[in-house]
């Protein structure tokens, strides 16, 4: 983020859209109210630590003592005059075991390494990019040479345009930072913030409310945690004094390097065709919702690395068929990767993790891998792992969105969230270890999510996914939401098919919870042809608007009567 405030309003159009939708749909309705609660119930099992996720692949099951059977075939359990007796399934996908999921990338099949040679007007870091970009026409590459580029304006791409690097160059929006003095326990520099500006985006502090200022500091690479007083600065961490334009460093900074986040923005245009390969690009300073990579129509961002920035590392807006493959995109402020307005979008083969570095709300509030808005398009093939928030988060008013052969593991919040949208797919998935978040706002409810989570949306099909281990196995959820530009948002047609799903620890449950302001129509719900895994076949992990059922009582329900249920 650049200081004058300029560059705030600049960015403000990308960002506040985004987030007054949030505001009008999201937060009011994911905000869980006393009704929510009691209708309810508790819908899940007391709490205990969760076991392990499965390493098996899908279709080999364990009894106890473990075998392993072949694929495509379930271990019989034991006789239990409660338990529903294990029923064969037909058709493909991980509910029998001959699924067609897909490798998904790995960290040394994605970034500037994969980027390939580069042809074209060279860009030294001793040179002002922007002005050679601006003095050469439409469809010219430019080959950014290796080393350190400050970038202090950003990039804006004509049509066809291609931006690239053989080299790993490495684009910074950071400015050295010297001349600190000792100040009693810290370190003091004067003269180097922005005036004080206002706070956007939601923190899980929210007393202290600070993960949206956007100077982040860096000690000899390594990024600093921001504090909310000089009382709590210590060894790294700093605190930022606005109003006395004073930063305090916790860490003695003699003989290392000092860098300060200060553009907000490495590249943008809404000129179409540009491509953009092979660079890494970190310390950039924009505001929440922003990013520091900002994709336009029919873009290919392939073989980047976007790391450190202050809010959202790669961001899509109005970016019709854009094309984003094989990116590193990880330790990002608040999201890895965000999508609005932007239809028919490709999101494949990237490494997206370890986002949400600097402290947005992670159970509720646009922060960990992936939220796409009033977008459509395909999200296939990416690994989605370790982020403080969701894994993959299509939100208000996506229609049309696939998400498919993806692995997702490890997040904070749900794996998958799918929220007030409609004409969704998500398919062919290995989805574990997510929801265990222990935050503000985190739950072990079905209104708090799971591994898959569907909130107040229609048309969505789940089906051939693995979901292990996870907080809550398929959560399906019906809420007040308002209304959005088809008319009211409501939880229809939801069709539950053909997917594994372990449930075997802790409070894992599968099942739909609705508050009284929406009632789910008898018939919009479909489970069938599912196959579980489960501690035993006489446990309560399912539940149905409140009501807790074990197998047989799931069956009676007339859910999944096709099922089969096995006892790890």
């Amino acid at each position: 983020m650049a200081a004058p405030i300029a560059v705030v309003v600049a960015v403000a159009a990308v960002a506040y859209p985004v987030l007054a939708d949030h505001r009008n749909a999201a937060d009011a309705g994911r905000s869980r109210s006393t009704e929510d609660t009691a209708a309810s119930g508790s819908g899940v099992l007391p709490s205990k630590q969760p076991s392990s996720p499965s390493t098996q692949p899908p279709g080999t099951v364990s009894t106890k003592p473990p075998t392993v059977t072949p694929p495509g075939k379930t271990a019989a359990p034991k006789a239990s005059p409660t338990a529903p007796k294990a029923t064969k399934t037909t058709g493909t996908g991980p509910g029998t075991g001959t699924g067609t999921t897909k490798p998904v990338v790995g960290d040394g099949s994605a970034g500037p390494s994969k980027a390939g040679p580069c042809s074209g007007v060279s860009i030294k870091p001793s040179q002002n990019a922007q002005s050679v970009v601006n003095a050469h026409p439409a469809g010219t590459t430019f080959c950014f040479t290796a080393g350190l580029h400050r970038i202090t304006e950003t990039i804006r791409p004509k049509s066809g345009q291609t931006l690239a690097s053989a080299s790993r160059a490495v684009l910074t929006g950071s400015i050295p930072l010297t001349g600190w003095s000792k100040s009693g326990a810290a370190w003091v520099l004067r003269g180097a913030l922005p005036s004080a500006y206002g706070k956007a985006g939601q923190c899980e502090d929210d007393a202290a409310n600070i993960c949206s200022l956007r100077e982040q500091l860096y000690l000899d690479g390594a990024h600093l945690t921001r504090v909310a007083s000089l009382g709590a600065v210590k060894a790294g961490t700093f605190y930022a004094d606005y109003a006395a334009d004073a930063i305090y460093l916790g860490s003695n900074p003699v003989g290392r390097a000092v860098e300060m986040a200060k553009t907000a923005t490495a590249i943008e245009s809404n000129q179409p065709g540009v491509t953009v390969r092979g660079l890494t690009i970190e310390h950039f300073a924009s505001a929440a919702q922003a990013g520091a990579l900002v994709s336009g129509p029919g873009w290919k961002v392939k073989a980047n690395e976007v790391r450190w920035n202050k809010s959202v590392g790669l961001m899509l807006v109005n970016a019709d068929n854009a094309r984003i493959e094989r990116n590193l995109v990880h330790h990002n402020g608040q999201l890895g990767l965000g999508q609005y307005s932007s239809a028919n979008a490709t999101v494949s083969a990237n490494v997206i993790s370890a986002n949400n570095t600097d402290g947005f709300w992670i159970a509720d509030w646009e922060s960990g891998g992936m939220k796409s808005t009033r977008s459509s398009g395909t999200v296939s093939g990416n690994l989605i792992r370790d982020n403080l928030g969701v894994g993959m988060w299509a939100d208000v008013a996506d229609d049309g969105r696939v998400i498919s052969n993806n692995r997702i593991v490890d997040n904070a919040a749900d794996g998958i969230r799918f929220e007030i949208s409609r004409n969704g797919v998500i398919e062919n998935n290995t989805i574990t270890g997510n929801g265990f978040g222990t935050g503000r706002g985190s739950g072990t409810s079905l209104w708090d999510g799971g591994g898959i989570n569907v909130n107040t949306s229609s048309n969505v099909q789940v089906r051939n996914n693995t979901v292990s281990g996870n907080v809550n196995g398929i959560t399906i959820q019906s809420r007040t939401r308002g209304d959005g530009p088809w008319g009211l948002y409501v939880l229809r047609n939801v069709r539950v098919t053909n997917n594994l799903i372990k449930m075997t620890g802790g409070t894992q449950a599968t099942g739909m919870v609705q508050n009284s302001g929406s009632p789910v129509p008898a018939g919009q719900l479909t489970f069938t042809g599912n196959r579980y895994i489960l501690d035993g076949l006489a446990t309560a992990r399912f539940a149905r608007f409140g009501t807790k059922l074990t197998p047989t009582g799931w069956q009676k329900a007339g859910l999944d009567t096709g099922a089969t249920f096995t006892a790890n």
